[in-house]
């Protein structure tokens, strides 16, 4: 028997805030289904697409994903990755952590410098540039994100920081170097300024930022990013999954050291 605990918006889709599973040695991917059997019809439907599933407070992607063991008396919780917003902006938000995500047009007077002033206007919120072409889709970009945060939350951050910790993960490497090089700010490629903080700042940002922004996933990204990071169609096709390109990056990143 194990414990699965429904946190925040997935509440509305049980009438209990804990389940008792009287199995043992399920898998999350099992789990999954098993839940949407036991939901009620008429309540509201569980996004099992957009939700982080931690085991006794560690995310299931850091140990084997979908195909993670459960095991007697764990306690599996349900959390939703809440998102909503514009086309040119994503707001976000995880583990309390309010986020914010603004597409900048590539130019070639924008470089490096724009992110660290930005650090300095904005002191108060975390701030970090990605290459838009190390992003698939907005199920990427939220997963990343929430595994940095969930990463600092444990502990076990690549560098010191969170904000290069994030970065890291999207390059999917742990040099520091490298992540800058290959997905940080280049002359003329649009990026993500990934932003956490408070309401009010972040409002106050996307004002500053949206002269400047462009409408977030017009490219697709997953020929670059299969040939970047040696992914095969063979390697997408044996995932159960409806994004299963990001679904292996998110695993990549997880797994880093």
């Amino acid at each position: 028997m194990f414990t699965v605990k429904f946190v925040g918006g997935a509440k509305k889709s049980f009438p209990v805030e804990q389940l008792k599973i009287d199995q043992s040695d399920l898998t999350i991917h099992e789990l999954i289904n098993l839940l949407l059997e036991l939901k009620p019809a008429d309540a509201p439907k569980l996004d099992t697409d957009n939700v982080l599933i931690a085991i006794n407070g560690a995310d299931s992607s850091v140990m084997d994903g979908k195909f993670t063991i459960i095991q007697e008396n764990d306690l599996v919780s349900i959390i939703p990755v809440i998102h909503g917003g514009a086309s040119k902006k994503i707001n976000f938000e995880f583990s309390k952590k309010l986020i914010q995500v603004v597409e900048i047009k590539g130019q070639k007077s924008i470089n490096v410098k724009f992110i660290d002033d930005l650090r300095k206007k904005y002191p108060k919120i975390i701030l970090q540039a990605v290459s838009s072409n190390y992003i698939l889709n907005n199920y990427h970009l939220k997963k990343i994100i929430s595994l940095s945060i969930e990463s600092e939350k444990n502990n076990i951050l690549l560098s010191n920081k969170l904000e290069t910790d994030i970065l890291m993960r999207f390059a999917l490497t742990t040099q520091i170097s490298d992540a800058i090089k290959n997905a940080g700010i280049k002359f003329n490629i649009n990026f993500a300024i990934i932003a956490i903080g408070n309401k009010k700042t972040l409002n106050s940002l996307y004002l500053e930022l949206k002269p400047l922004s462009s409408p977030m996933f017009l490219k697709n990204n997953e020929s670059f990013l299969k040939k970047q990071f040696k992914i095969t169609t063979k390697h997408t096709s044996s995932i159960i999954s409806k994004n299963p390109l990001a679904d292996i990056l998110v695993e990549k990143a997880s797994v880093l050291l």
